[in-house]
């Protein structure tokens, strides 16, 4: 039989692990009494843990919410994979100012308390991680920090399902002209390393979305309202397609087209995100690719250096033509006399 002290931390892994468990399971799987069950519940109360007792044919236990964050128990996989996440999340663009700290922040700050209490086996394969982000410059250096308290306030208003009032600002330079916006909450998302809060726009009368960074909510919160069928019902879908530039109802590119490069596939797979690339040849392969745009997806296309052949639509070929003519007049430089 286990001592008491490791059978508590049995028990309470066990706990943490689904929403119940009747007594006669924990007992079987900690090899004792329905008893000393019972005894190690009440030694865990004593603790600080909110175990409630709830009643049905066999009756059970389960470890609730509770006033404070108790101490809680991992495996070594879900310690490491806890870590990799708050190490990923404090990678992240912002620094904290004025009262409020941001996510960044707070993840580092749990990372650091989360290592300390770890054995020095889990302890040694965290530092042997080093992961840093890397995000691409964006209209010079602009700052995308998003506040906890403003997550934590759109999720609020989310799951209450009421109306929101906030300022908005199209450009974070531009905090003066902010933009004063009524909206129905839906979600909040992530796309590509930024925080997004998916809206019913009730003065526009249209989905819209929403950088949390760019968002100075109003107090207080407006009225209750009935959430809105999203088109499509899936928020994922409905989120790529309009990053897209499609109508929210497909996640397919609102212009796609078909070619063929005079480079072999394994050179052209890595530099294509979105698209398809099949093998013809040792150095002739079929990209099928979308964008936003037509002339879009040619230059897209074009930045391979190699012989195109064009497969469809018209058009793509269209486009190509219309880049071949801009090109050449740029290329018609006057040599001053």
């Amino acid at each position: 039989m286990q001592k008491t002290s490791s059978r508590l931390l049995a028990l309470l892994s066990l706990l943490q692990t689904r929403r119940g468990w009747s007594g006669e399971d924990l007992a079987e799987r900690l090899d004792v009494t329905p008893r000393t069950v019972r005894r190690d519940i009440d030694r865990l109360r004593e603790l600080g843990y909110p175990i409630t007792a709830f009643k049905g044919p066999a009756g059970g236990y389960r470890l609730d919410a509770g006033g404070q964050l108790p101490p809680l128990l991992f495996d070594d996989g879900q310690a490491v994979a806890l870590a990799v996440a708050l190490q990923t999340a404090a990678t992240g663009t912002g620094t904290s100012t004025g009262t409020g700290t941001t996510i960044a922040e707070d993840a580092a700050g749990a990372l650091a308390m989360v290592r300390q209490v770890m054995p020095s086996r889990l302890r040694h394969r965290i530092d042997m991680l080093r992961i840093t982000a890397v995000h691409p410059p964006e209209n010079g250096s602009e700052d995308s920090r998003a506040d906890t308290q403003i997550f934590t306030d759109l999720s609020t208003a989310i799951h209450a399902r009421e109306e929101l009032r906030f300022d908005y600002a199209q450009d974070r330079k531009a905090a003066t002209e902010r933009q004063r916006r009524r909206v129905q909450p839906h979600h909040l998302v992530t796309w590509r390393g930024r925080w997004y809060l998916l809206a019913w726009d009730l003065d526009r009368d249209d989905w819209r979305t929403f950088r949390v960074d760019r968002i100075h909510p109003r107090t207080p919160t407006g009225p209750r309202f009935t959430p809105r069928e999203l088109p499509g019902g899936d928020v994922p879908a409905f989120i790529t397609s309009r990053f897209r530039g499609s109508d929210g109802t497909t996640t397919d590119w609102p212009c796609q087209g078909e070619v063929v490069l005079d480079l072999p596939a394994t050179a052209v797979a890595p530099f294509t995100q979105d698209g398809i690339v099949e093998e013809l040849g040792p150095d002739r392969c079929r990209l099928t690719l979308g964008s936003w745009s037509w002339t879009g997806l040619a230059a897209t296309i074009g930045r391979f250096d190699a012989d195109i052949e064009v497969i469809g639509p018209p058009e793509l070929n269209d486009a190509f033509a219309h880049l071949a003519t801009r090109y050449a007049n740029a290329a018609r430089i006057t040599t001053p006399s």
